[in-house]
């Protein structure tokens, strides 16, 4: 069975993913342009002829991936209503919502998040088109990826012990769609800063070893039904799929080696991209039991 991969393109695992991507920023920019706001801050005006005579908080969806409504129906980023939690030692009924999010990745698994939501692994894959063009090389994993989990943990100590919801005071997330959508330079450090460490430093080091966010989702992970699955008779050890890794090559060595049948750890995006790039199609993503496994 031949690569999913084109010729000089990509497959389409890669390219369904960045449509998602794509859409999902529209989709929160849509209630915006659609009301006359504009995008960035700016103000268009509601007297367009295609401008709606409302606001964005009546449009059908609105909001961010912190916090955002869809048909009247609130949903919460789970890590951040962690960290409102911990930073207020009180639990109100709302914070409810964030369970369809954390329930949902749950199944599916958790840092799928992470490869088909979030803008900052669409950015992150732009600094790597951009370093392959400059021809800079740098460090494969600078920093272990069980980090991740920990800085999570760190984190909500943090939000307890300060009574303020520390990530998102910096949360690269949330520069993201302040930018987009206000025009807010906010938290936009965070955005250079990251840039910056994955064009010189390490590869992917924010989404790999650094994002708390990454970390909480990596731990939900675990318990995910769906899973980068492996047909050792067609595999042929050749390393594509994990020199293609999005996350960190090591989460496919059981299962190139032979050991296991699926990929176990929780930090699996779901990505797709080592199964665009297996050669002999011996990877493909299906429903397995859950990994366990970080």
């Amino acid at each position: 069975m031949a690569s999913n991969k084109k010729k000089g393109g990509v497959g389409p695992w890669t390219v369904s993913r960045h449509v998602v991507q794509v859409i999902i920023l529209c989709l929160f920019a849509a209630p915006l342009l659609l009301t006359g706001w504009g995008l960035a801050g700016a103000y268009i005006g509601t007297g367009g002829e295609f401008a709606l005579d409302v606001t964005p908080a009546d449009m059908a969806v609105w909001g961010s991936l912190s916090s955002s409504q869809i048909f009247g129906i609130d949903l919460l980023d789970p890590f951040a209503t962690a960290q409102v939690i911990a930073a207020s030692k009180t639990v109100v009924g709302t914070m409810v919502w964030c369970l369809p999010i954390l329930i949902g990745f749950g199944i599916i698994r958790g840092r799928a998040f992470c490869g088909w939501a979030c803008p900052v692994n669409l950015l992150g894959e732009a600094v790597d088109w951009l370093r392959g063009k400059l021809g800079i090389q740098v460090s494969e994993m600078p920093v272990p990826r069980i980090a991740k989990p920990i800085i999570a943990l760190a984190v909500l100590v943090l939000s307890a012990i300060t009574s303020i919801p520390v990530f998102e005071s910096f949360s690269p997330i949330g520069a993201f769609s302040r930018g987009l959508l206000f025009g807010s330079l906010l938290g936009v450090y965070t955005l250079v800063a990251i840039v910056v460490a994955e064009l010189f430093w390490g590869h992917r080091v924010w989404c790999r070893s650094l994002c708390p966010l990454g970390g909480f989702y990596q731990v939900v992970g675990t318990v995910g039904v769906l899973s980068v699955k492996i047909d050792h008779d067609t595999c042929i050890t050749c390393n594509k799929c994990k020199q293609a890794c999005l996350v960190d090559p090591a989460v496919l060595d059981a299962a190139v080696a032979g050991d296991e049948d699926r990929v176990r750890s929780g930090d699996c995006m779901l990505c797709g991209k080592c199964v665009d790039h297996c050669p002999t199609g011996a990877l493909k993503i299906g429903p397995a039991a859950p990994g366990l496994k970080l």
